[in-house]
């Protein structure tokens, strides 16, 4: 049998043992005018194979309402342009520390804890998904002559549900819709995690970062023959805010990645390369064992510590794994391709004009209206960004605490026009009693959607209330501000110098010698920034992140335009930097 295939221990093409080597790149996470290079990279480090996820909520960012889906195809074409094999898996979640795991705002606002199920109405919605999708996959497909050898049904189901029939409604829906090439599932090497991800008949990978023979002993267990694959080879990890930086030494994950290869296996290093999550697309955890426990934000950097950095530069980690990996390819890899251009001359900026939070829900807001009982972000329609939320206590009464129990995830609190304090969910309440009559604002951020464990989908914003004393507060005001809705920034009318205020500063950055570069934010505290108005994701004073990458492609010669929405206020702060990359790529350690 001809082609590329699952053989009975191994990959086979026209017949002959092959073994994927894997790198996990994905094309949302970088620019699309560096995809050329990071691929270039990835065959440099001597892989023959890329593998993507397909983020859901990106490209239907409302029911129907369908957003470049054929960026998964021309990313597959630059796959194939650079020699690779590709392994694509569009979820329909994905996890991948990306917002909702992936899933629209919309789907789990409506369905709750149905999605991922044999729910009518989900899988109705993943059909009308895919029906749009997979034809970018269908049509190149390895056996139409194009890079796709494999298609992932779901992604690490085992570690969420156990619904069989869901997972064979999604297969046979995927092989409904022209997917030819072989399928897949990944799961955790345990036992209660492969009987509740896996499909009888569809390849079985496992994910780990270390002792991969016990782990393939538990997938043999499972599956008796059939490829060996790790999905995930962790060769690093993603970082919290607030947290501290997190890495893995490179000797070791060069050591690990080494035992997957002696065992006979294919390998997809997760990540080999991996970007940023731009626009605010970043996800959240929970912490604990169960994952059940408080808010872990992710940090807009996806560096993860992988052998090509955030930057698209080789890391030491880099080096080691090429050694690797070459005793295991059918020839010598490429050298590296040139690097792109960085910022020649490092510049600092200040924002002159700033508008004010009203200012800008007024502008950018969703239209305003009250309602009952406070509306979740998901009730107006709001993905990332923030809602104002106001209300006057009534009276006459006495001053009570003020608290908003349920608050999803942080909230500045403002009484009669006067700053009172910031929320969260650990601390939902104001330190002080605030009097009835008062007219009180909060100002509620999402900080990134849970993309893992029982807690996904659930909702953002005041989903308990808020509460004086122990009476709740009706009529409460509501307008979103989606951070979509800041591509029209310019509109906003300036009021002046905001002096570190919260609220929207805009200004002009002269460079010289356009090429990637970070935006510094020396003193600021929390919020976004945009680049042209490209937005270069969430920024936060807490670390570890200093700093936000902006690619090349995004800056110009001359004038560029910045803008940032300081969410909770620093007196005194108006400038940016543009700087140069940190630190230098990683020489060749070896004679």
């Amino acid at each position: 049998m001809g082609g590329f295939r699952a053989g009975e221990d191994g990959f086979e093409l026209d017949g002959r043992p092959v073994r994927l080597l894997s790198g996990a790149l994905h094309y949302f996470r970088v620019h699309e005018a560096q995809w050329g290079h990071r691929l270039a990279m990835l065959r440099a480090m001597g892989l023959n194979c890329v593998e993507t996820y397909v983020p859901w909520n990106v490209h239907e960012p409302r029911p129907g309402e369908f957003h470049d889906v054929g960026a998964l195809g021309r990313f597959l074409d630059a796959a194939d342009a650079a020699g690779l094999w590709a392994i694509v898996r569009p979820g329909p979640y994905i996890c991948a520390e990306w917002d909702n795991g992936g899933l629209p705002w919309w789907l789990t606002g409506e369905l709750g804890p149905r999605v991922r199920t044999r729910d009518a109405r989900y899988l109705a919605h993943v059909e009308r998904w895919f029906a749009r999708l997979l034809p970018q996959v269908v049509a190149r497909q390895h056996d139409r002559g194009g890079p796709v050898v494999l298609v992932q049904v779901e992604n690490e189901y085992g570690s969420y549900g156990s619904d069989r029939v869901y997972l064979r409604a999604l297969t046979d829906l995927v092989r409904g819709l022209g997917v030819t090439a072989e399928l897949c599932t990944s799961d955790g090497p345990e036992d209660h995690m492969l009987s509740g991800g896996s499909v009888p008949g569809v390849l079985a990978t496992v994910n780990f970062g270390s002792r991969a023979r016990e782990a393939f002993g538990v997938l043999r267990r499972h599956r008796p023959a059939g490829p060996l694959m790790c999905m995930e080879f962790w060769c690093g990890w993603f970082d919290h805010w607030g947290a501290e930086h997190v890495g893995r030494a490179p000797r070791d994950a060069a050591d690990a990645l080494r035992e997957i290869l002696e065992c006979g296996a294919s390998v997809n290093l997760y990540m080999a390369h991996g970007g940023t999550s731009f626009a605010g697309w970043a996800g959240a955890n929970r912490g604990g064992a169960l994952h059940d426990g408080p808010l872990e934000p992710d940090v807009t950097s996806y560096d993860y510590d992988a052998p090509i950095d955030e930057y698209g530069r080789p890391t030491e980690k880099f080096w080691l794994f090429r050694e690797v990996l070459a005793r295991y390819a059918d020839g010598p890899p490429p050298g590296l391709p040139p690097a792109p251009a960085e910022l020649a001359r490092p510049v600092t900026g200040r924002l002159g004009e700033w508008a004010s939070p009203a200012a800008v829900a007024a502008c950018l807001g969703t239209p305003e209206a009250e309602h009952a009982v406070p509306p979740a972000f998901e009730d107006l329609g709001v993905d990332r960004g923030l809602v104002r939320y106001s209300v006057t206590l009534p009276g006459p009464r006495g001053a009570y605490p003020l608290s908003a129990p349920g608050l999803r995830d942080r909230a500045v609190v403002y009484v009669d026009g006067v700053r009172a304090g910031v929320l969260t969910e650990d601390s939902p309440a104001l330190p002080g009693p605030v009097p009835g009559g008062a007219r009180v604002e909060l100002w509620v951020e999402s900080l990134g959607r849970v993309s893992y464990g029982p807690r996904l989908g659930e909702a953002k914003g005041l989903t308990g209330g808020i509460l004086h004393e122990r009476q709740y507060v009706h009529g409460v005001r509501a307008v979103g501000v989606p951070l979509g809705a800041f591509d029209a920034a310019y509109e906003v009318p300036a009021e002046g110098a905001g002096d570190g205020r919260a609220g929207l500063y805009r200004g002009v950055v002269e460079v010289v010698g356009a090429g990637d570069a970070v935006l510094e934010l020396p003193g600021w505290t929390r919020g976004f920034a945009w680049v042209n108005g490209f937005c270069v994701g969430r920024y936060w004073g807490v670390g570890p992140q200093r700093g936000l990458f902006v690619p090349g492609a995004v800056l110009r010669e001359g004038a560029n335009a910045v803008w940032v929405l300081e969410v909770e206020g620093a007196a005194g702060v108006a400038e940016v930097r543009l700087g140069a990359l940190p630190g230098s790529p990683q020489a060749h350690p070896f004679p």
